[in-house]
């Protein structure tokens, strides 16, 4: 099947002169910490209100941030770049080496002519790997490049599909993306742009939008969501409890939002709640039609839960997108629609899905590869975790986000890695190398350590070493990580304590 492959090279003088003005200092808006997020004040995309049948995306809009609109302006888009998304869900040294060869595939309604030369400035932006021939690739519900539908105009989706490719490229930069544009937002249209997606090879689907729940969907499932070997993720939406499809498909892995800032006090430097700025929230519960699967085991819901795991959505806290379609340039957007591509690319991080495997399954398996979310709730359900969030499974967020890839990839080995236990050193003093133990259960596996929070003047080397000498006394919460060749993810906590404290 022929399909149309637009590289840099195909990209016109106007484009890649807005290319070379765009090529500003790669670092992304400072990054908001606990109690600095932005109040509500978004916009949603597309128009709200789905009806049956017929979808809306959910990209939403943030108006209150600092951006800009023109190419030839020295200045940083706000919203978060690749580079924190990747230190938040700990998937840096991944996000360098794998997902070669692997295609992450974004379905949305509508064509947007600029998606080829938007995606070429975001990533030039942030100094990602230039998409080349056979990166990126736009074809319609039929798997061909043409005709494509006609252009998403004053709808929105444009604003979506940036969101969604963007948000591909910034979790995995080596990936392929294909963009599978469907006639309309009908779930028919929709759910045939699926199907031409894993047609075309896709073993990654993100789906950014959401429409009522019906009792037609558990036809639809086996009829475009049911893909045994393909990772498939739907946004769980943007209008607080309730569940919407395909996101309560039991094929599918239901994606969840968050309110992702930086923290000092968490060991990992950042710090989620469940998303509800009292002006959106993401979805979850408990669906009306559909069956649980096998490897839900929560008692609350006799049928299937919303969601599986979850990631950064408030349009508050969200991500840097380059959309000159219909938003002139620069923006920063969340909702689910962030959160979906998110989890998507990072299963293609986690390589290839076996055949028959349902990867829906796979955070159930390895729930220690997430970052728990225990706080926040997103709506009224009597208390009960499937609109509040707690210690262990919850409707909101799931078993939580990204520590790695370790929960997203059906590998039954673990990394535990040893706390050698709080420590002590005095400022301005060399300590003595600190050799931190690591076990990998599959023993050929070599294992890379990385550390966060250690104090400053320290560092940790890949074999595990942590050495130098410490240039500021205070207390630090230090987390380290070790992870093998496949991904799979273990870590230590300890408290590190430089003295003279002031």
């Amino acid at each position: 099947m022929k399909v149309s492959k637009l590289g840099a090279g195909a990209l016109s003088a106007l484009a890649l002169a807005a290319l070379a003005l765009a090529a500003l200092p790669a670092a992304g808006a400072a990054a908001r910490t606990a109690g600095q997020a932005a109040g509500p004040g978004f916009r949603r995309a597309c128009a709200a209100g789905a009806v049956p049948g017929w979808a809306e995306c959910l990209a939403l809009v943030q108006e209150n941030a600092v951006s800009f609109r023109g190419l030839a302006r020295g200045a940083t888009p706000a919203g978060y770049g690749p580079a924190q998304l990747q230190s938040a869900y700990n998937l840096t040294l991944a996000s360098a080496a794998a997902g070669k060869g692997e295609t992450v595939a974004v379905v949305d309604a509508f064509d947007d002519p600029d998606a080829a030369p938007d995606l070429a400035v975001y990533r030039a932006h942030y100094h990602l790997p230039a998409c080349g021939t056979g990166c990126f690739t736009k074809v319609n519900q039929q798997g061909k490049a043409s005709p494509l539908p006609r252009r998403a105009g004053t709808s929105g989706w444009a604003t979506e599909e940036s969101l969604d490719i963007d948000m591909a490229s910034a979790i995995c930069p080596n990936c392929r993306i294909l963009l599978v544009e469907a006639d309309n937002s009908s779930d028919a249209s929709l759910g045939k742009a699926v199907d031409a997606a894993v047609a075309l090879g896709a073993r990654f689907v993100s789906n950014s939008y959401s429409s009522p729940e019906t009792p037609a969907e558990v036809s639809d499932d086996a009829g475009y969501y049911d893909h045994p070997g393909v990772a498939v993720t739907a946004a769980a939406g943007d209008s607080g409890y309730g569940v919407g499809y395909p996101a309560a498909s039991p094929y599918v892995t239901s994606v969840g939002g968050t309110s992702l800032v930086r923290s000092k006090a968490a060991a990992r430097g950042w710090a989620e709640t469940v998303w509800d700025d009292g002006a959106g929230a993401t979805g979850s519960g408990c669906s009306r039609y559909e069956p649980k699967p096998a490897w839900q085991t929560d008692p609350g819901c006799t049928n299937r839960t919303d969601n599986d795991v979850a990631a950064d959505a408030n349009p508050s806290t969200g991500a840097a997108v380059y959309d000159s379609y219909d938003q002139g340039g620069w923006l920063e957007a969340g909702g689910t629609s962030e959160s979906s591509p998110i989890i998507a690319a990072t299963y293609a991080l986690a390589g290839a899905p076996a055949a028959g495997t349902y990867p829906a399954e796979f955070p159930y398996l390895h729930t220690g590869g997430l970052y728990n979310i225990t706080s926040g709730s997103d709506g009224s359900c009597g208390g009960s975790y499937l609109c509040t969030a707690g210690p262990g499974y919850n409707g909101p967020a799931g078993w939580g986000t990204p520590d790695g890839t370790g929960a997203f990839q059906a590998v039954d080995h673990t990394v535990a890695v040893a706390s050698p236990g709080d420590r002590r050193s005095r400022k301005g003093v060399r300590i003595t190398p600190l050799r931190i133990a690591a076990r990998d259960s599959d023993s050929a596996s070599a294992l890379t350590f990385t550390a966060t929070g250690l104090p400053p003047g320290l560092s940790i080397s890949r074999h595990g070493v942590i050495y130098g000498k410490p240039k500021a006394g205070g207390t630090y919460l230090v987390r380290v990580h070790a992870t093998d060749a496949s991904g799979m993810t273990g870590s230590a906590k300890l408290r590190w304590t430089v003295w003279p404290v002031r």
